[in-house]
């Protein structure tokens, strides 16, 4: 495996993006003013004990550190696909902490997701009401009833790539792919509402709040473009195909089912040096691993529950039974 330079899945975090070369010709971007990357701690949610733990413990492979790379050297998104429980949102976080990213910027994709929701949100209906309060409160403009998304937010000016989690793309309508590809592919966007009131403004710029706190950032003239491009992480359980479009603006990673050894470090990473009953779980874990989906957290799960009632076989295989089951039926080949 070469030693790259910027993302090495070690965790531990380091100034390595500073060390990314200059992106391809066609994917260079000028957005302006320069903003600075927040605070780790700024947004508690992006910052929950869960999601501190995976970033720090999770165990990337060889491929996983290669196309990762792959995708901060050419700026496009990682579309990273596997059965569910196969740590591919912890992907994003990790490679956040790592790269001293800042908070991560999450999108959780249902079947009513559409392209607005991810850059911003706006309520007519608060403003309306605003204006009903006098002159004052009508007066403050239209940027105090607009926040940006996380893909708007991910998208500004930025100094150091943000890290953005696309989670379950393949729930999303069927349009919802195609209409990701423009924003991803240009690295901008419009707000309509801000490009209108910039033509009473006079200098056409807006403080706008932005995904996950309450801080505000200029917008001019109601255009976001980026500076440096954000890393996406777009994660898919394969309940569906992307159109060839999409998938050739995307860095691909699939998660595989891990040996034993890999196993052995997750646990390690998660709850010390496997011992005799970890090892035992851990093989009932890949004999079972063949015949349908399983996740590794319900392996670490029963590992932990082990340890602390000090089980004896029988009882062990029990556990594993019942802490284990599948999560799909089917032979499943690349379960994590």
């Amino acid at each position: 495996m070469p030693l790259w330079p910027v993302y090495t899945g070690t965790s531990a975090p380091h100034d390595g993006i500073d060390r990314l070369p200059p992106p391809p010709p066609w994917r260079a971007f000028d957005g302006a003013p320069v903003l600075p990357v927040p605070d780790e701690g700024e947004d508690t949610a992006a910052v929950s004990p869960d999601h501190t733990h995976r970033a720090a413990t999770y165990q990337a492979t060889g491929e996983t550190v290669q196309l990762v790379n792959a995708a901060l050297y050419l700026r496009r998104p990682l579309l990273v696909t596997g059965p569910p429980g196969t740590g591919k949102s912890s992907l994003a976080y990790a490679v956040a902490r790592e790269l001293r990213l800042g908070p991560v910027l999450r999108w959780n994709i249902t079947s009513r997701s559409t392209l607005h929701d991810g850059l911003y949100q706006y309520d007519p209906l608060s403003r309306l009401y605003a204006a009903r309060q006098g002159p004052q409160a009508a007066d403050a403009g239209i940027e105090h009833h607009l926040r940006l998304g996380p893909l708007g937010t991910a998208l500004l000016p930025y100094a150091r790539p943000r890290a953005l989690l696309i989670d379950e793309i393949d729930k999303s309508d069927l349009d919802l792919p195609n209409d990701l590809l423009n924003v991803l592919e240009e690295g901008q966007y419009e707000i309509p509402e801000l490009v209108r009131s910039a033509r009473h403004a006079p200098d056409g710029r807006a403080q706008v709040m932005i995904d996950g706190t309450d801080e505000r950032v200029p917008v001019e003239r109601g255009r976001v473009r980026c500076r440096a491009f954000p890393f996406v992480v777009l994660t898919s359980n394969g309940e569906r195909e992307f159109p060839p479009a999409f998938l050739r603006r995307c860095v691909t990673l699939r998660l595989r089912q891990p040996d034993e050894e890999h196993l052995a470090g997750i646990v390690r990473a998660h709850l010390g040096e496997p011992d005799e009953q970890a090892r035992r779980l851990i093989d009932r874990f890949l004999s079972r691993a063949g015949a349908g989906d399983l996740a590794t957290d319900q392996l670490l799960n029963a590992i932990y529950l082990a340890r602390s009632a000090d089980l004896d076989v029988t009882s062990l295989d029990e556990l594993a039974e019942r802490l284990m089951p599948y999560l799909g039926q089917g032979a499943q080949a690349d379960v994590f």
